[in-house]
């Protein structure tokens, strides 16, 4: 098993900007409504700190564009930045065309707002699948090194479950592919790498399939979660379905407690580091 540490990743979203509420809140009004992200993303910074912990911060190009200060904030604190692509699009609802946009403009706007090359992409809500192909070439064309973007599990909205469950090299391109981690149990896989679910089940339960992940894939297990998941007091979005309510707001006010301890029980690094080590 790797000696390296688990990984800490970040995707830097607001809660008005989540998938599971596209189709109530229009893109164009987003500057309408309160962003939290700053305040959020500070609290984080500072619990990193205090833990001694540093990670990978997967950004939006609307937070570099709309709120600078914090991308700088997070890389002057010694973290990765990488990118998020820009408008937290789904892959699979892009063209390839519009994917290059997206991936460019997002790469150059976070490494001028940022100092430091960025490397690395995550899709919105794990969005690559098989309905993406030419994802990984564009990523390579668009001077990326690696991708963090395949769910293995299966999910009604994402995932790939026979996707490997170890990082590999996606065919003909140059882009390492950093799942997110799983761990195979009950003949399926199970998911390992935090949100929603490190919501849902107790901490118990996920510091159990973090280490059982990391043993069974023999590589660093791979967390994420997002700032507004460290924000109970955020203002409600009116109209979204039940299943949509349930899973964005299920036990928020729990989630800073629950997070506090979970950086103190495992040794945390960035993802560029862990797996490109020419860069440390």
């Amino acid at each position: 098993m790797s000696a390296l540490p688990n990984i800490m990743t970040c995707d830097v979203e607001d809660y008005f900007q989540v998938s599971a509420f596209e189709k109530i809140i229009d893109k164009d009004s987003w500057s309408t409504w309160e962003c939290r992200i700053p305040q959020n993303v500070d609290l984080i910074l500072q619990m990193m700190d205090e833990a001694g912990t540093l990670g990978t911060f997967f950004t939006l190009g609307w937070v570099a564009e709309n709120h600078p200060e914090v991308v700088r904030r997070i890389a002057d604190a010694g973290h990765e930045i990488a990118s998020h692509g820009m408008l937290h699009v789904r892959i699979f609802d892009m063209s390839a065309t519009q994917f290059r946009d997206e991936v460019t403009r997002s790469k150059h706007l976070l490494e001028d707002v940022s100092g430091q090359a960025v490397n690395g992409f995550r899709a919105a809500s794990w969005s690559f699948d098989r309905r993406t192909p030419w994802a990984h070439a564009i990523l390579a064309e668009a001077g990326y090194r690696y991708s963090s973007s395949v769910y293995p599990i299966s999910h009604d909205h994402y995932g790939v479950p026979d996707a490997p469950t170890r990082p590999f090299y996606v065919k003909d391109t140059d882009i390492l592919e950093i799942p997110a981690s799983v761990t195979r149990a009950f003949g399926r896989n199970l998911p390992s790498a935090g949100g929603g679910y490190f919501r849902l089940m107790p901490l118990s339960a996920s510091r159990w399939l973090i280490q059982r992940a990391r043993v069974m894939n023999e590589s660093p297990a791979i967390f994420y979660f997002h700032p507004w998941e460290l924000d109970p007091d955020q203002p409600r979005v009116a109209g979204a379905t039940a299943k949509s309510r349930f899973r964005h707001y299920l036990n928020l006010h729990r989630f800073e407690g629950r997070f506090r301890r979970l950086l103190s029980q495992f040794d945390w690094g960035r993802l560029d580091w862990a797996f490109l080590p020419e860069l440390t």
